[in-house]
């Protein structure tokens, strides 16, 4: 890509991208609000950014361990039907930074080219946010093939010692409930403490490494833990015996979620099972090509779910409910699990999807507010779960329910992208925040925690906070007859929420002439 593309006129779209959404009768990039200047960080996406000095794979390309499968990379026709959706392509205006792209290199590979640190490079920074495969006419199963990529890629690059370093930390706490939450306590003294402010102040949180930057601004407010009853009884008659997956950094993080998802199943007719001592489901794992990892946590999971006996496993957080549904394809080489496995998915849900599935009973009490709903990409793209919160939201009296331009395109988060690859997670968070804003919605509401920290995170170094809730959390407080004001204040300020503003040094267009607002900013604005 030339250094002067990031001169394209406001509003201008790129030749390619036109001619494609006309043969596939795509709206144009321009349509999209996608076809302005290429975002800062497009330097940076060709010469360095993500995986710097990563090696090619010693001796061949890939190894005979589920490489992409030739037939499914064949599938793509070059339309660029999924260029405008794509996050990377959106921000860089770079080929081999799309879909289509990258589809090209693991052809390339499978073919016996050799690979360079360029196309490990182009690889690592894809989202896999999935926005693709929503959006491609020709049925092409992306998700796959860059899962089995990714897989070949951690077996077979080695990686600068930072990143390996990095990768460790990440792989070795997030997964891991009991690692993070013997976190929890001195994560609340440092926030309660204020140390996080001074240092901000003093500067020193500027030279630490940018991924550690990320991490100490992501963490929540954290609040009191409510234990949940291994087993609790459904108000009125039982319609379903279901089990709560409660998740590593929802459980830890964001146990405020899980207490009302257990209180609206109860509401809903549903006995709610909470087995007691859950692994991670190995979606973290999964989705960076961790296979044996992925797939030791997989079986936990089956095991733990086959023993409680339930009829389906209820998921709240959008990247664990579509790893679970996904056991079947993960474990398909294993014919003692295979069977397993594919049982376990058909069982699985999402806690908005089951709802709508069963037909809601609960009373719902008014909520005169207006929400943004933002789609979490593992609920939308890879389990095609779009309209049932939609549904569930505008079944509650008095809720108005703003759409978001640019749904489609990731907030960032993208699991463990935001700390792995901070710069362009930092502009799509910009990007979404700022969609979120246009809405002039009180509160956004989404369906995952990794969503709710990037976006409440980026909305607050903006100078703009504004509440930030989970779904089922408004469920519940609509079940319960929760004031409005009280649901925004707890949203804004409550567990889960946002610690740190905008920072005081932070010079950047975005903050400039808005820290004034940044801890002042009014629920109902």
């Amino acid at each position: 890509m030339s250094a002067d593309a990031g001169q394209l006129p406001e509003g201008a779209s790129r030749a390619t991208d036109q001619a494609a959404a006309e043969v596939v009768g795509a709206r144009r990039p321009v349509d999209l609000g996608q076809g302005g200047p290429i975002a800062a960080s497009a330097p940076g996406a060709t010469v360095g950014l993500g995986m710097p000095g990563s090696g090619p794979p010693k001796g061949s390309v890939f190894d005979e361990h589920h490489p992409p499968d030739p037939a499914l990379l064949s599938d793509c026709v070059h339309c660029g039907f999924c260029l405008p959706t794509c996050p990377t392509y959106v921000l860089w205006g770079e080929e081999m930074d799309s879909p289509r792209g990258r589809i090209d290199i693991m052809k390339g590979a499978v073919a016996g080219d050799a690979f360079d640190a360029n196309s490990v490079r182009h690889l690592d920074q894809c989202l896999g946010c999935m926005a693709c495969v929503t959006a491609c006419p020709s049925g092409v199963q992306y998700d796959k093939l860059i899962e089995a990529t990714r897989a070949q890629l951690d077996r077979r690059v080695t990686r600068p010692p930072s990143q390996r370093w990095l990768r460790r930390l990440i792989y070795g706490l997030f997964p891991y409930p009991r690692r993070l939450k013997a976190l929890r306590g001195p994560l609340r003294a440092y926030q309660v403490s204020g140390l996080g402010r001074l240092i901000a102040w003093s500067g020193l949180r500027d030279r630490l490494p940018e991924p550690l930057q990320a991490m100490e601004a992501l963490a929540p407010k954290l609040g009191r833990v409510e234990k949940l009853a291994e087993r609790t009884p459904a108000t009125g008659t039982k319609r379903r015996t279901v089990g709560l997956l409660t998740g590593c950094v929802q459980g830890t993080f964001f146990p405020d979620v899980n207490a009302a998802t257990v209180r609206v199943l109860a509401a809903e007719g549903c006995e709610v099972v909470v087995p007691k001592a859950q692994s991670c489901c190995g979606a973290l794992s999964a989705h960076a090509g961790r296979e044996p990892e992925a797939l030791a946590f997989a079986r936990r999971v089956i095991e733990t779910f086959e023993a409680a006996g339930v009829d389906n496993v209820v998921v709240n957080a959008a990247g664990c409910g579509s790893n679970l549904k996904d056991f079947a394809h993960q474990l398909r080489d294993e014919p003692e699990w295979a069977a397993r496995a594919e049982a376990l998915s058909a069982k699985a849900r999402d806690v908005s999807e089951l709802i709508d599935e069963l037909g809601p009973v609960a009373q719902r009490h008014p909520l005169p507010m207006t929400v943004a709903y933002q789609d979490a990409c593992h609920l939308a793209h890879a389990q095609g779960v779009r309209g049932q919160p939609r549904r569930l939201l505008r079944g509650i009296p008095g809720v108005e329910l703003k759409e978001l331009r640019e749904a489609e395109i990731c907030c960032g988060s993208a699991g463990t992208y935001n700390i792995l690859n901070p710069g362009p997670a930092r502009e799509l968070g910009e990007r979404k925040a700022s969609a979120v804003l246009a809405t002039g919605a009180q509160v956004m509401v989404t369906a995952n925690p990794g969503c709710w920290m990037q976006v409440a995170t980026t909305l607050a170094r903006m100078g703009r906070r504004m509440p930030v809730a989970h779904t089922v959390q408004v469920l519940d407080a609509s079940i319960r007859g929760v004031p409005v004001a009280a649901l925004l204040q707890r949203a804004l300020d409550g567990p889960g929420t946002v610690v740190s503003t905008v920072d005081a040094r932070d010079t950047s267009p975005n903050a400039t002439g808005k820290r004034s607002r940044a801890n002042h900013t009014s629920p109902s604005a």
